[in-house]
């Protein structure tokens, strides 16, 4: 008898860990947990020094629970997901945010795009889905690609997404001292120092999501933006002014479109910065 035939089949876990830096998420923790261990069994939640509900919340969960004594900011939470994962041999991790601006169901696409290019650095981008993005923050969004697109030498589809695979190589680069940008200007860095060693971006299309009972956005779109912009000008500046890397950046970025299947994508591009 003929064996029968496979249906396309949801990437594998296998190494995979999903992690959640979390600072006052009482409103939306729960539910994304819950949503992230439906499909992987090694969630970690990275409590940031919280004064609200975030970790009773998480009481009954099976998710392992990293936690600072007092807030010390994204990058921080981010770089003790990473040694957690580093340590137990992680082979790549999905971070997302805990305040549910993204939806846990679209990390098999993401890590699918990861397991077919496992030298990059996969970014959920939501900079095509304009219509639902605050426009200030879509503005800010779009400056910050500008700049770090530059330093980085290639085009970035959203380069303050923090939705993204992080591989093991590029876990070791941020937590042994080659990125020092603190709080959201260590995301922005990540992406120029792993391009610089080798570490490209690719970008999966996710749709923006905002909900309703989430608490405002940590993110300050002007002082944390110029804070990014000072960062990149340095280093710039340290390259010359990379007009190379200007060139490169003006490309238009190739964004990867989603499909019901993790397995199969088609190309989306976005528009020149």
């Amino acid at each position: 008898m003929a064996a029968p035939a496979r249906t396309p089949q949801a990437p594998s876990w296998d190494g995979v860990w999903i992690a959640i830096p979390a600072y006052n998420e009482e409103r939306t923790i729960r539910a994304l947990a819950q949503s992230a261990l439906a499909l992987c069994p090694r969630v970690m939640v990275v409590d940031d020094g919280s004064s609200d509900t975030t970790v009773a919340q998480l009481q009954d969960l099976p998710v392992t629970l990293l936690r600072h004594p007092i807030n010390q900011g994204k990058a921080a939470s981010l770089c003790t997901a990473f040694d957690h994962a580093l340590a137990h041999d992680a082979k790549c991790v999905v971070a997302l945010d805990g305040d549910g601006q993204h939806d846990p169901h679209d990390a098999p696409s993401l890590l699918a795009a990861w397991r077919s290019q496992p030298d990059r650095l996969v970014i959920g981008s939501r900079l095509h889905d304009k219509s639902q993005f605050p426009v200030a923050r879509y503005r800010a969004n779009r400056f910050a690609c500008f700049w770090i697109s530059w330093a980085a030498g290639h085009p970035i589809a959203d380069s303050q997404s923090g939705f993204r695979v992080y591989s093991k190589a590029v876990m070791a680069i941020a937590t042994r001292g080659r990125v020092h940008g603190s709080r959201f200007t260590f995301e922005s860095e990540i992406l120029i120092e792993a391009a610089d060693q080798g570490h490209l971006t690719l970008a999966v299309a996710i749709p923006g999501h905002y909900p309703a009972n989430a608490r405002r956005s940590h993110f300050r779109p002007v002082v944390d933006i110029a804070k990014i912009v000072v960062m990149v000008a340095t280093r710039l500046l340290k390259k010359g002014m990379y007009p190379q890397g200007l060139w490169r950046s003006l490309r238009p970025a190739q964004v990867l479109s989603a499909r019901p299947s993790a397995n199969h994508h088609s190309d989306v591009r976005e528009p020149s910065l």
